[in-house]
């Protein structure tokens, strides 16, 4: 009879703890790392080469947005292709629980992540089996009657919780009374009870550029400072779990502010005593000196006692969409207006004479939307169109064909949007692609790479890919970071913030979360559409070559890039499990 489960036998381990790599073997049983090193003649049931390879702890992602996809698809792709082994779900504040089980609670539910988070409608209503109401009862099914590839943490994310109480129409006309504070709080409570890793929301104010499905800002967009801090009371008060706050009030012309926002963090770390997720640190090529603030901020902070975490944009995957399905303009009450409503709606209003009137004046006056790893629209390349006659546009940007046939920029990407049936695949030409930009955020002791969104905007983002980039091109091909601080990066420290106990690293007694992989053929595929979704639909994808296995809790979920099969995944009920 074996001795053991597996032995992976002579692989290059880096334990995600900055200790140096060494040569070893390891032993796992019954899900757990029991012995490294000293197995000479030891029997396995299975035994993995891995020489030549490198043994790591599985990667850890703090913002996905699966609340949905878990229950068609129990290895969260793209993130379990790329070495993701335990995910945080409930992110920004959206999720599904509570939600009572009539219909109509059901379906706003999931209308507001069809334009917010940009998850396809049909998608969710064929994948989604709605046997719960309460958090605690979406907590119980996701943990005993969900097949899992992957370990999850869930916070409790804010906005049905308002919704529960106030109402999705109440909640956005007024701020709630004393009594129905108090019942969002219990329900906060009676989440962490179940097990919940904290709490989280958006509150991007009534300018907000994440919006609901109608156009309208989010629940938790129009939240006071006051009802924040009263929320982080609630983990005071716990002294348990961590907060996820995406925050920064904007102004009338829809643009964000920076610097304003972080001293409500500061209040929130102060009153909470907890950690708290700052999102998102991003490398802008052009103005530098945007995160290095931030970082300075997070230093300052952190010598002070706070515990205040950045986590980093960090891949060069820019986002190829078309305007059937493009929501993250939302900034520009313009754009947001033409985005809305099906292909003939939003047709019709990018032709509107008025409407073009208005967004040439917002164009000219300096308004220009698009996330900073994005571009500008005059910046967007023209990837592919549904026309043959077009194809003369492939590989131009909008400000070349501008020129070409002397249009306004926001003339020359709504006439070819248009006479293409908004079939015209756009590509953001500003990814991020400065090592040396990047590699300074994760170099702070207190930013974590990720923001995957997985889950999220399928239709145009893989940013999912991030453990493989910073693999790749951070630590391999660039040397901003050492493989020792990749590792360090990509487990312990996002398991730390996150208080998932245990995991993140190799070391015996530890669950066997491990990512076995070859350096030198590790690669993220180019990026293509799968009809994978319920029902049919499609999403856009990137895969990973060069993981050889992938293991969580012991067992094998992908070898070669291939599904096992195995759904040996749990659900970290206050971190442990």
């Amino acid at each position: 009879m074996a001795e053991y489960d597996v032995i992976i036998k002579g692989g290059t381990i880096i334990d995600g703890l900055l200790t140096p790599r060494y040569v070893s073997d390891i032993a796992i049983k019954d899900g757990n790392i029991v012995q490294i090193g000293g197995l000479r003649g030891s029997q396995a049931t299975k035994i993995l080469d891995a020489s030549g390879l490198i043994v790591s702890p599985g990667f850890v992602d703090l913002h996905t947005h699966y609340d949905a996809q878990i229950q068609w698809d129990p290895y969260l792709t793209l993130s379990g292709w790329h070495g993701v082994t335990s995910v945080a779900i409930g992110n920004c504040g959206f999720g599904f629980a509570p939600c009572r089980s009539v219909p109509e609670d059901r379906e706003r539910a999931m209308l507001a992540l069809t334009r917010n988070e940009a998850i396809p409608y049909e998608a969710m209503v064929q994948g989604m089996s709605w046997d719960w109401e309460t958090f605690p009862q979406f907590m119980e099914r996701l943990q005993n009657r969900i097949p899992k590839g992957v370990n999850m943490i869930s916070y409790v994310p804010l906005t049905p919780v308002y919704s529960w109480v106030m109402g999705w129409d109440e909640a956005k006309k007024r701020r709630p009374t004393a009594a129905e504070l108090e019942e969002m709080c219990r329900l906060v409570k009676e989440g962490m009870a179940a097990g919940a890793c904290g709490w989280s929301a958006q509150v991007l104010g009534p300018n907000s550029g994440q919006r609901d499905y109608d156009g309208t800002p989010m629940i938790t967009d129009l939240m006071t400072e006051e009802e924040i801090l009263t929320f982080g009371k609630v983990l005071a008060e716990l002294d348990e779990g961590f907060i996820q706050l995406t925050y920064g009030n904007t102004g009338e012309d829809g643009y964000r502010a920076i610097d304003p926002k972080l001293k409500v963090y500061e209040r929130l770390a102060e009153v909470s005593g907890r950690p708290i997720l700052y999102q998102v640190v991003e490398a802008d090529d052009t103005e530098p000196q945007k995160h290095q603030q931030v970082l300075s901020w997070l230093e300052r902070s952190n010598h002070r006692g706070l515990r205040l975490y950045g986590q980093g944009l960090t891949v060069r995957s820019g986002l190829e969409f078309t305007l059937q399905d493009w929501n993250l303009f939302d900034e520009s009450p313009s754009w947001r207006e033409i985005t809305i409503g099906s292909l003939e709606d939003r047709k019709l209003k990018m032709q509107d004479p008025d409407m073009r009137s208005r967004m040439r004046e917002e164009w000219d006056n300096g308004s220009r939307p698009g996330p900073n790893f994005l571009g500008s629209v005059a910046g967007l390349i023209v990837m592919a169109t549904g026309r043959r006659d077009f194809d003369r546009y492939v590989g131009l940007t909008v400000g070349e064909i501008a020129e070409q046939e002397g249009k306004h920029i926001i003339d020359a990407c709504l006439d070819l949007a248009v006479a293409d049936d908004l079939q015209t695949e756009f590509l953001g030409n500003k990814a991020i692609d400065n090592p040396g930009n990047t590699g300074e955020i994760l170099k702070s002791p207190y930013c974590i790479p990720g923001v995957s969104d997985g889950g999220a905007h399928v239709k145009f983002s893989v940013l999912g890919n991030f453990p493989t980039e910073t693999i790749t091109w951070l630590a391999r091909d660039t040397g901003m970071l050492s493989l020792e601080e990749a590792h360090y990066k990509l487990s312990y420290l996002p398991a730390f913030m996150g208080g998932i106990k245990d995991r993140g690293f190799i070391r015996e007694g530890a669950p066997a979360d491990i990512v076995v992989y070859d350096l030198e053929k590790l690669r993220s595929t180019p990026t293509e559409v799968v009809y994978d979704l319920p029902g049919g639909d499609w999403r856009r994808v990137q895969k990973a070559e060069g993981y050889r296995w992938i293991m969580v809790n012991g067992e094998t979920t992908f070898e070669d890039g291939k599904e096992t099969g195995a759904v040996p995944g749990k659900v970290l009920l206050h971190g442990r499990g």
